[in-house]
């Protein structure tokens, strides 16, 4: 098989398109790997690493698009990549399309918000025009420097507006779903979260414990850094503390440093509007808790009696925060994996897109005599893949014990009750959160109750935050 690249110059599309482009073209017959991407220095980079980049595609600049395929047949590989490119999605035929941000200003006088999808290089002069406009800002981009995120969030503050991101994956936005985001109704619990499954989890949980979502506002993993000192999370609260449709407030982010969680903590303090702190893993605080919190319901508690299993848990996860939370509960010695994590994406759709990246190491674990639990996250809503569980289920999962979750509604594409039952019928057993799944998984290999672990704070006044500089954004 050959090596082949094809330009489209001056063609540019949002990295979710080219993920789910890459991966239909990758899927036909006779071809061996295939990736669609810009043409930028890192993504020609990833390509060279996974050996798709040829001449062609390393002469491609910033603004054009490098389709690279290993195929039998190169030039009917592309004509097909050519007409899934060409393809229309169901009902964008009715969407207005303009090239410029003013133009569409022009079409849209009535948008109050704006989503930067483009290399990470350009992402900050587009925000910039777009808050320049009177635009709340929504930055899906990743790769955005520091320096130019802090800038952004300054000149929002100074112009009353929200940045959310860089590196933004989720939001709700007046009941609107954006970027990877779940269908919840609408209710009174605003959310502010530096994780984009971090607020997939505890929306969806809201939603199943009978409340609803007023706003939920991503600000970016990088936001409660010491160096961007939560300026996204501070006008979010700002934000929600103004907002008549929000009566409670859950704030979800890692531990942060000691010095930007004081004064988080301190703004928290001064909004009259019940509010949940779940900074996650501090005191053992979980995602589930949070949730808990802001309803006042429970979820159920574990009850099946497990037969006990020796070995290790292999924790293989779609979405990186739940990935950490699960590692949190179940205590050192097992092993898990963000498959998310860069080193498993390069050339590749994310898992929530293509879950098929995961059944590799799923087979390896069921064949791993030390792998006593194999524990996973089903990740739904609009962007993640249509039928999550019936990939998982394509292994022949009767060997181990399979423990999941389901993040995710009744009202999502895939149906919150039609992937539960899928993974059931494929022998998987099915908790009610991430955190239920990972203290069900440690308890049937050790044999004993999973560490407890406190509630989420109603009050932050008594939290003693510890140091704990958050790493890239997990999904």
């Amino acid at each position: 098989m050959k090596t082949t690249n094809h330009l489209l110059q001056n063609r540019y599309l949002d990295s979710v398109t080219l993920m789910r482009v890459s991966r239909r073209v990758a899927a036909l017959p006779g071809v061996a790997a295939a990736s669609l991407m810009i043409g930028t220095p890192a993504n020609k980079a990833l390509l060279a690493e996974a050996g798709l980049l040829a001449a062609e595609g390393e002469a491609a600049g910033p603004d054009d698009l490098i389709i690279a395929l290993r195929a039998a047949d190169a030039a009917a590989a592309l004509a097909a990549a050519g007409a899934i490119l060409l393809e229309k999605a169901e009902g964008a035929a009715d969407l207005p399309r303009t090239r410029s941000l003013a133009a569409a200003a022009q079409l849209l006088p009535q948008a109050t918000l704006a989503v930067i999808s483009v290399p990470g290089a350009f992402a900050a002069h587009e925000a910039r025009r777009a808050l320049e406009s009177g635009l709340n800002v929504l930055v899906f981009s990743d790769n955005v420097p520091l320096e130019d995120e802090v800038a952004l969030k300054r000149l929002a503050a100074e112009k009353g507006l929200l940045l959310m991101g860089p590196d933004c994956g989720t939001a709700l936005i007046a009941g609107t779903p954006v970027a990877f985001a779940n269908a919840v109704p609408r209710g009174d619990i605003g959310i502010v979260s530096a994780s984009g499954t971090g607020l997939q989890e505890v929306s969806t949980l809201i939603a199943r414990l009978g409340g609803g979502v007023s706003q939920g506002i991503g600000v970016g993993g990088r936001d409660l850094d010491e160096r961007v000192g939560a300026l996204g999370t501070l006008a979010a609260l700002d934000a929600l503390e103004g907002d008549a449709a929000t009566k409670k407030i859950v704030l979800i982010s890692k531990p942060p440093a000691p010095a930007v969680a004081r004064k988080v903590l301190e703004r928290v303090k001064r909004i009259a509007k019940p509010s949940v702190v779940c900074f996650l893993g501090f005191d053992g605080s979980t995602l589930t808790q949070a949730a808990e919190q802001a309803t006042g319901k429970k979820l159920p508690a574990n009850k099946l009696d497990l037969k006990k299993t020796k070995g290790v848990i292999a924790g293989l996860f779609c979405g990186g925060t739940l990935c950490a939370e699960a590692e949190m509960i179940a205590g050192r010695g097992h092993r898990f994996v963000d498959l998310g994590g860069d080193e498993f994406t390069r050339g590749r759709p994310h898992p929530m897109i293509e879950p098929e990246l995961r059944n590799e190491h799923v087979a390896r674990a069921l064949a791993d005599p030390q792998v006593g639990v194999i524990l996973v996250d089903v990740v739904l809503g609009y962007g993640s893949h249509e039928d999550p569980a019936g990939v998982l289920a394509r292994n022949d999962l009767s060997s181990k014990l399979v423990i999941a979750s389901v993040t995710g509604t009744e009202r999502d594409p895939q149906g919150y009750a039609r992937q539960v039952a899928t993974l059931r019928a494929a022998g998987v057993v099915v908790a009610a959160s991430n955190a239920r799944a990972a203290e069900l998984a440690a308890q049937t290999v050790s044999g004993a109750a999973p560490r407890p672990h406190p509630r989420a704070r109603p009050s932050p006044s008594n939290a003693r935050p510890r140091r704990g500089a958050p790493a890239r954004r997990r999904r």
